[in-house]
């Protein structure tokens, strides 16, 4: 059985990480995750991309702890890490508006992964965390770098030197999460906003992206120069022309979306 599997509606795709109990990032989770993602890239049915946990449990509850042994006194150990590290970033930097949908257990690993989408939709029974520190570690997935961004460096360091959980409504309060919404109601909602994303211009949709997560590590005036790139990039395509033709015409554009 793959351990993450996927499918489209309506131009959106959901991916689904399928390892029961607690759906943890396994290698081969990992190298699964990688495969959909690099499907879907070249998908033109796909615009948006929702990505969740199989069952009622946990969205994705750290990595596998099983796998830990293995890997103690490795003198490349960096090497591995940084496998896991090119997924994450590949995610990150995924040209198309991705959604975490945090149905349960969102821990170490999976709360690493989560915080590469672009939006994440908590289930009110969700709680979100990164307990590394209790084995004697700290967040290796990028936890360090991504959560500071997210929620502010006193938050984060809170977070992580405890390793407690903390609930959906906190996570959105500090605005690790966008929205919380009432247990089972999730991918309800999760699919209406992938809706509302998903029949827009994919060219424009990629260079937001790009724009946001680039220009976030760059100087002002230096994010303001690739954000005049990219726009003159989107003044060359075909999608440009459809929105314009279609608000002249009043009607809905039929974009490419590729």
């Amino acid at each position: 059985m793959e351990k993450v599997t996927y499918e489209i509606k309506e131009r959106t795709a959901i991916v689904t990480i399928n390892n029961p109990p607690l759906n943890v990032l396994s290698k081969e989770v990992i190298t699964n995750l990688f495969e959909v993602f690099g499907e879907l890239e070249s998908n033109d049915e796909a615009v948006a991309i929702i990505l969740t946990g199989a069952g009622d449990k946990a969205f994705v509850a750290g990595a596998d702890i099983k796998e830990f042994p293995e890997w103690m006194g490795q003198g490349n150990f960096k090497d591995i890490v940084m496998d896991t590290h090119r997924m994450f970033n590949y995610i990150d930097d995924f040209p198309k508006p991705t959604i975490a949908l945090l149905n349960g257990l969102t821990f170490g690993g999976g709360c690493e992964l989560a915080m590469t989408c672009d939006i994440r939709i908590a289930e009110d029974q969700a709680q979100l965390g990164l307990p590394e520190i209790k084995l004697g570690l700290f967040p290796g997935g990028g936890g360090t770098q991504r959560l500071p961004r997210l929620v502010g460096e006193a938050r984060a360091k809170e977070i992580m030197f405890t390793g407690e959980p903390i609930s959906a409504l906190k996570a959105e309060q500090y605005g690790l999460v966008n929205h919380v919404v009432p247990t089972g109601q999730g991918m309800t909602y999760a699919q209406s906003l992938a809706s509302k994303i998903s029949d827009k211009s994919l060219q424009s949709l990629s260079r937001i992206k790009k724009a946001v997560n680039k220009g976030s590590e760059l100087p002002m005036e230096k994010g303001i120069d690739l954000e005049a790139e990219l726009f003159d990039q989107v003044f060359q395509t075909d999608d440009i022309k459809e929105g314009v033709t279609a608000f002249f015409e009043k009607r809905k554009p039929q974009f490419t979306h590729r």
